[in-house]
């Protein structure tokens, strides 16, 4: 892998967003850690330069996040860079892409769909390491009992929680409208 850009949204309802994308596509999105905390992060998964970028090359992802957190966006199309990951975390994380904006689905319905009925607990750990929460929607996954399982992200369930209200509310607002 080449370089790794580094970038920042400012003023989300999540405070700072930190970006990493390399040539292929995203990266990391987070949230929590400070800008040195996610460089050594970044280092030690892909062991290459990083450079702190001009907002260039990560406008386009911000302005998707900005759209996604004004409700105008229910759906990413920004190319995520899968090298690094393992072969059924892609498979997991792909499918959980697919899970429509304001909607859940489970970690045994994730687990059928990508053909591993059994594996349900790899799902929910898959999920648990994604790179990029918000882009790649775990928080729309919930336990099979309708139940809202974990949150790794920084804020954990209580997050989870506010992002499906969210998106569910902002979901009815925008079918409402479609409709007059």
């Amino acid at each position: 892998m080449d370089t790794i850009y580094l970038g920042q949204v400012n003023g989300t309802p999540l405070g700072t967003l930190w970006l990493a994308l390399s040539e292929e596509g995203l990266l990391a999105l987070d949230w929590s850690a400070s800008q040195s905390n996610l460089l050594a992060r970044l280092r030690r998964r892909v062991g290459t330069a990083i450079l702190r970028d001009d907002a260039a090359r990560t406008a386009t992802a911000a302005r998707q996040l900005g759209e996604y957190f004004d409700g105008q966006r229910r759906h990413f199309d920004l190319p995520i860079d899968w090298s690094g990951l393992p072969d059924f975390q892609r498979q997991v994380l792909q499918a959980v892409c697919a899970i429509p904006y304001g909607q859940t689905a489970s970690y045994t319905e994730i687990a059928r769909r990508i053909g591993r009925p059994q594996a349900t607990r790899a799902v929910g750990r898959a999920n648990a390491t994604n790179p990029l929460p918000i882009i790649i929607p775990c928080h729309r996954i919930i336990a099979a009992d309708g139940s809202l399982g974990g949150y790794s992200a920084p804020g954990g369930v209580a997050l989870k929680t506010r992002l499906l209200q969210w998106e569910k509310a902002n979901r009815e607002l925008i079918e409402a409208a479609l409709c007059l």
